[in-house]
């Protein structure tokens, strides 16, 4: 058997240190989830009912698309520092016309619609969460 090649090691150790270090992410990035099922957007800001953006709020959608509304896919997505978040890839047709859009966090919760019918260029809403009582 032949000695370990001390020249292999140190370069593939070189290489290592010299990999570029991972960056915390932006937390001003808008988080965005792509349902890749047509060309429709929609981007939402939760805020509470004072008007201050929540952050990692959960945003949830079922959508029924296809003929007779035989495709099905349902989407989450979470709000980013400045309450702000997107669904992109979102069908133009869906069963019922509108899509409902529940947002919660913790105790709190609101919801949104969405025609993409009448605006499938990339409309903005707000959702306003407030106290569940249950």
């Amino acid at each position: 058997m032949k000695g370990i090649d001390y020249r292999i090691l140190l370069m593939a150790a070189s290489l290592v240190s010299a990999a570029p270090a991972r960056q915390a992410p932006n937390p001003h990035d808008i988080p965005v989830m792509d349902g890749e099922a047509g060309a429709c957007s929609v981007a939402f800001t939760v805020t509470d009912m004072n008007g201050t953006p929540v952050y990692d709020a959960r945003i949830r959608v079922h959508i029924e698309y296809g003929f007779a509304g035989v495709r099905r896919l349902d989407l989450e997505a979470a709000t980013n520092i400045d309450g702000k978040t997107q669904f992109k890839g979102l069908p133009r047709k869906v069963k019922g016309g509108t899509l409902y859009f529940r947002a919660a966090q913790g105790k709190r919760e609101g919801s949104a619609t969405y025609d993409p019918e009448k605006s499938c260029g990339g409309e903005s809403d707000s959702i306003v969460l407030t106290e569940n009582k249950n």
